[in-house]
């Protein structure tokens, strides 16, 4: 296969990915967006989107991401479904090998691998993710107005989702597996003073229990690790708050990262600590995690690429 040149290469069609394809190819820089793991991204796995702006409506994800990529490739861009391997960004332009066995020679390099939740790994919570089991409370929580669900985590980003899902259910249950938590004390403070939070120390979920039609959860049952007990938890959906991971391994020694492996970025930009590359969406953000900020950061990261190129580095 021969090698393939571009301009700009963009890795990852999620939000950001495909936004930046969209900007780079209006600019007549014949960009190169390579689908990877999940095309489409995160949101490929998100029935109904509510907060995306534009959309009196519901929809559906899947079919967001589709017309995000229709649209990429209406104005110019090359959309590949490859998996690039591995990656070299010593010396521009930069060389990516992928699965196929194909390399791309990139004199830019926008990368928007994206960043995926942490779960659980139950056979039940695959079962049930999208139908009453969710990792996002900002996207999914307004679902549940009046209803009592269940986040499982002990860190600040749990403690977060608590309080952000007692806006619309009646009960929220916090459920973690060690006799504390980790989240900082404003958190906790917070936590204690909303009566409308119960946490339960530790305890792990061992099975999502639900109805298969319609599809959706009734119940999870918890396993006190102290006292070996079990117990079953009515409630409507489930939260899992215990991180995510970026999806940075190829580029590891080779951009500057921080502790968690996201990819940093200078202040207000999209570029990394190498010249040519641009890092835009859950790669770089552990904080807002939203198809819309992943999606303003792509159109940042393709003019940023076309300035460089411009030489107005």
């Amino acid at each position: 296969m021969a090698d393939i040149h571009s301009k700009v290469v963009i890795l990852g069609s999620g939000p950001a990915g495909a936004t930046a394809a969209i900007y780079a190819a209006r600019a007549m820089l014949e960009p190169v967006m390579i689908a990877g793991i999940q095309p489409g991204g995160q949101l490929t796995i998100t029935t109904e989107v509510e907060n995306y702006p534009g959309f009196a409506e519901a929809i559906q994800g899947p079919w967001l991401m589709e017309q995000m990529q229709a649209q990429a490739e209406h104005v110019g861009t090359k959309l590949v479904q490859d998996i690039v391997v591995s990656a070299d960004l010593a010396r521009r332009p930069f060389t990516l090998v992928a699965d196929s066995g194909g390399r791309y020679i990139a004199e830019t390099l926008i990368i928007a691998t994206g960043a995926s939740a942490n779960w659980l790994g139950l056979p039940t919570e695959e079962k049930f993710k999208g139908f009453g089991v969710s990792a996002c409370a900002t996207c999914d929580g307004f679902f549940y107005r009046g209803k009592r669900v269940a986040v499982v985590g002990g860190g600040n980003t749990a403690a977060e989702e608590a309080l952000f899902l007692t806006n619309f259910a009646d009960k929220v249950t916090l459920i973690h597996r060690r006799p504390t938590l980790r989240a900082d004390k404003t958190n906790q403070m917070r936590l204690a003073d909303n009566p409308k939070i119960e946490i339960i120390y530790d305890s792990v979920v061992d099975e999502v229990v639900g109805t298969d039609n319609p599809r959706g959860v009734t119940a999870i049952k918890l396993r006190n690790l102290s006292e070996n007990t079990s117990q079953q938890l009515g409630v409507d959906g489930l939260f899992i708050a215990i991180g995510h991971s970026p999806a940075t391994e190829l580029f590891r020694g080779q951009v500057e990262m921080d502790d968690d492996g996201y990819i940093k970025t200078a202040p207000d930009s999209t570029k990394t600590s190498v010249p040519g590359v641009f890092a835009a969406g859950d790669v770089k953000d552990k904080v807002f995690r939203q198809a819309v900020t992943a999606a303003g950061m792509g159109c940042m990261a393709a003019l940023e690429a076309e300035r460089f190129l411009a030489g107005g580095h």
